[in-house]
């Protein structure tokens, strides 16, 4: 939850900042996180057809600048459950996890500390201990 008031009054520079911060969480595991056009979240070869993944999608509210919600990274997310939806309603799509993408189990604890760093890093905040 933020105040954007206390940051930026826009949406859009907020999103593109929620995903930086996955992109940057991403690439410390060596995978390239991207956009792709007209999509909110954070992808992997968003331009490859066939190929496109999906590892963290995001929903947002905001009331009188003040939001809601966030995003969710796939980590070690049982990705069956998938099979039964249309994941953000986009279909011909895959989603995929930090999991699968690396081929080996990652720790919660440690996604979380890489998030709560980029998130300050991307959005200049500093912590209280």
């Amino acid at each position: 939850i933020l105040d954007l008031d206390k940051f930026k009054t826009d949406l859009g520079w907020y999103l593109r900042s929620l995903e930086e911060v996955i992109i940057l969480t991403l690439a410390h595991y060596g995978i390239t996180g991207s956009r792709s056009k007209g999509e909110t979240g954070v992808w992997i070869d968003p331009d490859k057809p066939g190929f496109e993944r999906k590892i963290c999608a995001m929903g947002i509210k905001c009331s009188r600048w003040i939001t809601m919600h966030g995003f969710a990274l796939n980590v070690n997310t049982d990705l069956n459950y998938f099979n039964y939806i249309i994941p953000c309603g986009i279909k011909n799509k895959q989603v995929t996890s930090l999991q699968k993408e690396l081929g080996r189990t990652v720790p919660m604890e440690e996604v979380k500390q890489l998030v709560k760093e980029n998130f300050a890093r991307v959005f200049e905040v500093n912590w209280m201990s």
